[in-house]
């Protein structure tokens, strides 16, 4: 289950896709996770992924 909060769900996430996953694709696959749904949140605290960076900027 992912964080409900943004901050958290951002800090989960980057350290997921830095030591876990080549992508957010393998990321949201796995963790059975709205890909779209998970940037609108991020979005709405002004991140948003970079895909050369593998993390949420």
């Amino acid at each position: 289950m992912l964080p409900n909060d943004p901050i958290m769900l951002l800090s989960f996430v980057n350290m997921k896709l830095r030591d876990r996953y080549a992508d957010l694709d393998s990321l949201c696959d796995d963790l059975d996770a709205d890909r779209a749904g998970l940037e609108e949140k991020l979005a709405a605290v002004d991140y948003h992924y970079d895909k050369e960076k593998n993390q949420f900027v």
